[in-house]
């Protein structure tokens, strides 16, 4: 069975180390630990996981955080993957910082990538895995503080939460998604 797995980012260095990206950074991530790299596709950077039977499909669109519906929509078809197979993973300034919220449906919150998926897919019932970034930021400034690099307190915490976003996403070809809410929601 193969599940898609698609982390939202914008391509490109000067992109990387923001908290926008941290969709990227998990499946870079993941990746990592894995022993697994990434090609550049058509829309989209992908990866191939094996794990326990299952073929996880990694994408990092580099269509733009923008107009992410569109890898999305060419993966879902070019993989053959029916949609409650499909996991976003996503910044949410919503959610404390590292924690992380599994959801199989929703609004975009007023996240320009979410919206283009709902908008491409014509739904919002899909899966996503929500990333905390925090929202410590002054009123009138959350464009800055999105696309702005971690704080040092941050990266010093960073790659516990990614480990646990890594394990949260293997763990829903395996025991599903409402057993992985269950278990990861708000650790």
């Amino acid at each position: 069975m193969k599940y898609l797995i698609v982390g939202l980012g914008n391509p490109g260095l000067d992109y990387y180390n923001t908290r926008h990206n941290i969709g990227f950074r998990v499946l870079d991530f993941l990746a990592g630990k894995s022993g697994i790299s990434f090609s550049d596709k058509r829309y989209g950077f992908r990866a191939e996981l094996k794990h326990r039977g299952r073929t996880l499909i990694l994408v990092k669109p580099t269509t733009f955080m923008n107009l992410s519906g569109k890898a999305v929509n060419y993966y879902l078809q070019q993989e053959k993957t029916p949609i409650e197979n499909l996991l976003i993973v996503v910044d949410d300034l919503a959610i404390p910082f590292g924690s992380i919220r599994i959801k199989t449906k929703g609004g975009s919150g007023g996240h320009n990538g979410l919206e283009h998926i709902q908008s491409i897919l014509g739904t919002s019932n899909y899966n996503r895995l929500r990333f905390g970034i925090g929202s410590e930021f002054p009123q009138g400034h959350q464009v800055d503080y999105v696309l702005g690099e971690w704080s040092v307190e941050e990266k010093q915490n960073l790659t516990p939460r990614l480990e646990l976003a890594c394990e949260a996403i293997t763990s829903f070809p395996i025991t599903g998604i409402e057993r992985t809410m269950n278990f990861y929601n708000n650790k």
